[in-house]
């Protein structure tokens, strides 16, 4: 049956922030319909779980709550709530789900999210809960499951714009930038381009028109996001970029383009760059992070491994000398720069050698923030050993001591938290205020102290 008035939609999103602004645009679709938002799922008329499928543990998670979705409706007494399943799980696995999963009423594909709006307003009008279906946005319904789920057949082309409608769900200070989506790596361990397609770019001039967009709305954050956010403008080169081309404005529109035109803007806020892939760093991108004073010193580079035969296996295109160079030009051309970095450990085929040669990469090279990625946690595995093996937390420790005495310039998150340059939101330290400060803004204090991974200021 359908419901009086407009109804009320919810969204549990999980996963990554590129996921998250997918969650922010399905909710401004719903917005641009006239309906209303709830952030209490047990208010909600339609639920929608965002899903996650990078990982085993992140399928599980998703599954886990959409199952809990299922069975809160039934405790709260609303048996005619709708449940939605989107994003990457429901792109890649709608067909499988469908017939193992019936309590949910619809699915959507990725080429979707700017529809929501407009499959919300006919999934409340449907009277029956017997068949997931996927609803088309051309204004029929499909007849069947194999023309409803079609989506799952075909690589997701859909990218937005400067004016798509968005509901932002992170601080309004803070916000994440999508500059692109898909990728065109092969990486043995991820199945990003077959959930989200090629890399395809969006163009420059839509990127500028939204964080002016949100300088004027008072964000002070922006973080640039895309599945590879080095290989930015390449796919809209006149002649094709080749896996492992270095950043080249010679060529056509580029990341350190882009950075540039983005220090033009006028307002006080500053740009992270998140995703990067080290196969496409180049000198040029290097200088030019280092010229611009909105370019937060922070870099986020996954390496995945540092063995030569671990980065073949994982099919990287890249190699060790090329990762420490890079990491040495890193050093050298952005002063004071924070690197985030994620390696993979317990992947197969791995050796003891191969492992104890990580383990000395990062206790050498010391990155100022590093996450470690357990492809198998099997009890006695060389994943279940890495916590024992690396001092990660003194390396940590360590990094927030040597701030002590230092001035650094910070953004207020709440009135006695902050964040430096170097730390990007969710995921780094965070700063303790012994004196309030205006949340959204920033402000110079001096670190007089380290608790942990944290400083105090």
């Amino acid at each position: 049956m359908g419901f009086a008035g407009k109804p009320k939609v919810g969204m549990i999103s999980l996963g990554c922030a590129k996921n998250l602004v997918d969650a922010e645009i399905m909710l401004g679709s719903v917005l641009q319909r006239g309906m209303k938002i709830t952030a209490r799922a047990e208010d909600a008329d339609v639920l929608v779980v965002n899903t996650c499928a990078f990982i085993d543990s992140a399928k599980e998670e998703s599954i886990n709550a959409i199952l809990q979705a299922h069975q809160q409706r039934g405790l709260n007494r609303r048996p005619n709530q709708k449940l939605i399943v989107s994003g990457c799980m429901s792109q890649r696995f709608a067909k499988e789900l469908s017939q193992e999963m019936p309590e949910v009423d619809a699915f959507v594909g990725l080429d979707q999210v700017s529809q929501l709006g407009e499959i919300v307003e006919k999934i409340v009008t449907h009277q029956s809960h017997a068949s997931p279906k996927s609803y088309a946005t051309d204004g029929t319904d499909a007849t069947s499951d194999e023309v409803n789920l079609a989506f799952t057949e075909t690589r997701p082309t859909y990218i937005p714009d400067y004016d798509t409608p968005r509901f932002r769900l992170t601080p309004p200070h803070s916000a994440y930038l999508k500059i692109a989506e898909g990728c065109n790596h092969p990486c043995s361990f991820c199945v990003i381009p077959q959930m989200r397609g090629r890399h395809r770019s969006r163009p420059v001039q839509s990127v500028l028109a939204e964080i002016r967009g949100l300088v004027s709305e008072g964000v002070r954050e922006i973080n640039l996001i895309s599945q590879d956010t080095t290989y930015y403008g390449m796919d809209l080169w006149p002649k094709k970029a080749g896996p492992c081309q270095p950043v080249d404005s010679t060529r056509g529109p580029t990341l350190a383009g882009l950075l540039r035109e983005i220090q033009k803007i006028d307002g006080e806020f500053w740009v992270r760059l998140l995703y990067t892939h080290p196969a496409h760093w180049s000198d040029e991108l290097i200088e030019t992070i280092a010229q611009c004073d909105k370019v937060a010193r922070y870099v986020d580079i996954p390496l995945q491994h540092i063995d030569d035969l671990m980065l073949e296996r994982m099919r990287r295109e890249t190699s060790r000398a090329h990762i420490e160079n890079l990491v040495d030009k890193l050093r050298s051309g952005i002063p004071g720069v924070a690197l985030r970095t994620t390696f993979i450990v317990g992947f197969p085929g791995e050796t003891e050698k191969e492992f104890e040669t990580l383990l000395n990469f990062i206790r050498n090279t010391r990155f100022e923030r590093l996450g470690i990625f357990k492809y198998s946690q099997e009890e006695g595995s060389r994943a279940a050993k890495m916590p024992n093996q690396i001092p990660l937390k003194r390396i940590a420790y360590e990094s927030a001591r040597a701030k002590i005495g230092s001035e650094l310039r910070l953004l207020i998150d709440q009135p006695h938290i902050a964040r430096s340059e170097g730390d990007a939101p969710d995921v780094d330290a965070l700063v303790v205020l012994s004196k309030a400060a205006p949340v959204g803004e920033f402000v110079w204090r001096r670190i007089t102290g380290s608790r942990g991974y944290d400083v105090l200021a």
